[in-house]
């Protein structure tokens, strides 16, 4: 039997790095997991080593050509920020250090303390030592305001803005202003928790055209793999907006073959999601993709590409769910397994922690009830063996 030379997409690749990076991890062990060669994983870290691999998300590798051009930008950012720093001080260079030292100590959350310090001629220890000079009754007052201000936020489940920690402190026969506690609280960076956006809608427009009928009709059984596959996509909140999330699972092993993410929810997105599971299957003979009627599944781009590979197109009724049942119980699993016990600061994170669980936990070690309690791969293994 030939083997088939595996794919890997560039969003692949980068969440691999990243794993090898963490603390304790090795890239024999990370192969292992991700069931690749260790010799391909250990030329993607060195491909990323050598600045040809981007880890941020969305970045193309990168040729010598383009890694110039990035030098070259951060140069320019750098001149940047020293003209910046210059007109915004035009006189101070011919001041003395104290002088030089406010300056550099007002404006140390717009530049760097040390790039500052360089511009103006002054030491970064200098610069520390003075700051570390005995604080004047004013800003030994706010220190203690705000630790009581902390208290109020973190008491309150970091709910309370500034107007009840401003009350909480007024019980506590604390004398001062609203404004203050507002400059306290920015100072600190505590912000009241905001309430949980509403689900985002999807605003595109839907193809009537592109609307397959359903082919599927809720039989979620296959009698061998590449026969059925069923995607949908949905949302992970980040203090920093939604992360989209597109996956693609083939229904004999309930392995998730295919997936993708994204800041927004574009049709490429469900595109990307798909080509991955080609590139890991290899072009099926005779295949049925399922998915609802969202704008993104019925776009001219993903049409043509389910045409252009001989796939045949089924979609749900318009509003039953549980025509894709066997998707949404996956999405359901990940949220209430990993998703739904932790707070994202950043999509960066989420986006770590879902590749993580598809790649580390779910697919090589989840036990399923559907396959007699193996994991996807070992059911898919045992038909093999």
């Amino acid at each position: 039997m030939t083997r088939t030379r595996r794919s890997f997409t560039d969003e692949f690749k980068r969440e691999a790095v990243k794993l090898c990076k963490q603390p304790g991890a090795t890239v024999t062990n990370i192969a292992r997991d991700l069931g690749i060669q260790t010799s391909v994983l250990r030329r993607w870290v060195t491909q990323e080593r050598g600045g040809v691999l981007d880890l941020r998300p969305n970045r193309p590798l990168r040729s010598e050509a383009a890694t110039e051009v990035e030098r070259l930008q951060r140069e320019l950012r750098r001149v940047t920020t020293e003209r910046d720093i210059l007109k915004k001080a035009p006189r101070l260079l011919c001041k003395g250090p104290a002088v030089k030292y406010g300056f550099i100590a007002r404006h140390r959350s717009v530049w760097p303390t040390r790039t500052m310090c360089r511009v103006l001629a002054v030491s970064h220890s200098g610069f520390y030592e003075w700051m570390d000079r005995a604080p004047s009754q004013r800003s030994q007052d706010d220190a203690r305001l705000t630790r009581l201000i902390r208290e109020s936020f973190e008491l309150s489940d970091r709910t309370y803005g500034s107007p009840r920690v401003w009350h909480d402190l007024r019980a506590l026969g604390e004398t001062c202003g609203m404004n203050r506690v507002i400059r306290l609280m920015h100072l600190a960076k505590l912000q009241a928790r905001h309430k949980r956006r509403r689900l985002p809608g999807d605003t595109g427009s839907r193809l009537e055209n592109h609307i397959a009928p359903n082919h599927l009709q809720r039989d979620f059984e296959a009698s061998g793999p590449n026969q059925k596959w069923v995607a949908d996509f949905t949302y992970i909140w980040t203090a920093e907006g939604w992360l989209y999330a597109a996956a693609v699972m083939d229904l004999y092993s309930r392995r998730i073959v295919g997936w993708s993410m994204s800041d927004t929810m574009q049709a490429k997105m469900v595109s990307d999601a798909l080509l991955m599971a080609l590139w890991r299957r290899g072009k099926p003979s005779s295949l049925m993709h399922h998915s609802d009627q969202g704008s993104q599944y019925t776009s001219d781009d993903f049409q043509r590409l389910l045409k252009a590979q001989g796939i045949t197109c089924s979609m749900s009724r318009r509003g039953e769910c549980w025509d894709n049942a066997a998707m949404e119980s996956f999405f359901s699993s990940m949220k209430t397994e990993r998703l739904s016990r932790k707070v994202y600061r950043t999509r960066e994170e989420a986006r770590s922690d879902v590749f993580d669980y598809i790649e580390r936990f779910y697919n090589p070690v989840r036990k399923h009830s559907k396959l007699d309690f193996l994991s996807p791969v070992n059911f898919e293994q045992g038909l093999m063996g």
